[in-house]
């Protein structure tokens, strides 16, 4: 029996606010709070919402034969509880059907395993307890910020306690090897790896609206059978995507909500398919051998590796100012300004700043509110420069001396 594995990501950033030279030492607010709020409830108006309910529907439709995967961000969660609590609600709803596996993830969607292992952990951590109180999971699957990964981080991830870890399926890590096999990370024991179908899951994502697409139209039906072709190449096909696919990148006018309706039913029409979340896919299949990436690799771009990030100049300037900043985070004496520091981590901001050319920097311009990667490094720097400034202030503060006991 082959595992058809489907997971989705599920992300938004808190987006800063035009912040000027001019703001630093004066403003402290960082956050657009209505472009925040703006874009949530428009995207959960035309996707979380309604591909929710979808999902609903089948998974009972379907009686359990119909089963997938969640990573939600913890920026995602804080903002689902802050602009739309019925999202939040309707994933609640989703996991008590006991079809849907949630995962673990950096609680602000940074790159915090590429710069601080104590943030990371704290971070994966933060996002566990999350899980916990608001849908009443203990993920046994990782995915590290946009599928990030390279043999490091699966021995730290093994190491905390995750049975599965994602990836993924980049060629060059593969050579002639198939992604829709079950992995062991070199250097790992008990850890499984799952790579991404990045063909496949690509033709939904970014090609299923796309008329010069040799594809175009993409049916449930045609879909299926591409899926049943490469299932055997190997033990399990995996299907990961952003969730914004449904209704916000694929617009509801391309038939991308038919196409999810009817895809269950016509994968299970095939006998020898079968939906499974990545922990039963990683149960129920051995692993086909070991898989050395040295390098980190991601699923962003054609490159496929982390200069989506940090490829430029200005990117690595201001990771790097950033978290120069923790021991000054981590020792203030105000508590609610580490928060303010870890949202700064969300990849997105460094994103924004990517001056990658040709295809891959019309999908960086995708909720850009930026004019140019210049503007996004300039505003980043004049936030970081204010932040840096309090941090300063709230050390001297409690500095020694200031502390001292109260004579008896």
């Amino acid at each position: 029996m082959r595992s058809v594995c489907i997971y989705f990501q599920v992300h938004q950033p808190f987006r800063l606010r035009h912040y000027t030279f001019f703001d630093v030492g004066r403003s402290h607010e960082y956050e657009d709070e209505e472009q925040n709020r703006a874009i949530l409830k428009k995207v959960a108006a035309q996707c979380y919402l309604p591909a929710n309910k979808l999902l609903l529907e089948l998974i009972r439709e379907h009686q359990g034969e119909f089963r997938i995967a969640f990573s939600i961000s913890g920026t995602a969660l804080e903002q689902f509880e802050r602009y739309s609590p019925a999202v939040l609600d309707s994933f609640k709803r989703l996991a008590e059907t006991g079809g849907v596996e949630f995962l673990d993830e950096t609680h602000y969607h940074s790159l915090s395993f590429l710069f601080s292992m104590k943030e990371f952990r704290d971070q994966v951590k933060g996002h566990r307890q999350r899980m916990r109180t608001l849908l009443g999971c203990s993920p046994a699957v990782f995915r590290n910020t946009e599928l990030i990964y390279n043999n490091a981080l699966a021995r730290e991830v093994e190491r905390l306690g995750y049975k599965v870890i994602l990836a993924e399926g980049a060629d060059r890590i593969l050579g002639k090897r198939s992604p829709n096999r079950i992995y062991r990370p070199a250097g790992c024991r008990t850890l499984r790896l799952l790579l991404k179908n990045h063909r496949l899951s690509d033709d939904i994502a970014f090609r299923f609206s796309n008329r010069e697409w040799q594809g175009y139209p993409l049916t449930a039906q045609k879909f299926a059978g591409w899926v049943r072709h490469e299932a055997r190449t190997g033990d399990t096909v995996n299907l990961f995507m952003d969730f914004e696919t449904f209704g916000e990148h694929q617009w509801r006018s391309t038939g991308i909500f038919g196409f999810l309706r009817q895809l269950p039913a016509a994968l299970l029409r095939h006998p020898d398919l079968r939906f499974h979340t990545p922990s039963e896919a990683a149960r129920g299949h051995d692993p086909a051998g070991e898989i050395d990436v040295p390098e980190f690799t991601s699923w962003a771009d054609a490159e496929r590796d982390v200069t989506a990030w940090i490829g430029n100049d200005m990117q690595k300037d201001s990771i790097h100012a950033l978290y120069e900043l923790e021991s000054k985070a981590r020792k203030a004496g105000n508590r609610d300004w580490l928060p303010v520091w870890r949202k700064l981590q969300t990849s997105d901001h460094f994103y924004y700043m990517s001056t990658k050319s040709f295809a891959d920097g019309e999908v960086h311009k995708y909720f850009n509110p930026y004019t140019s990667p210049y503007d996004a490094y300039i505003n980043y720097m004049n936030v970081l420069s204010d932040l840096s400034e309090r941090l300063d202030g709230a050390k001297a503060k409690v500095s020694p001396g200031s502390a001292r006991r109260k004579p008896r």
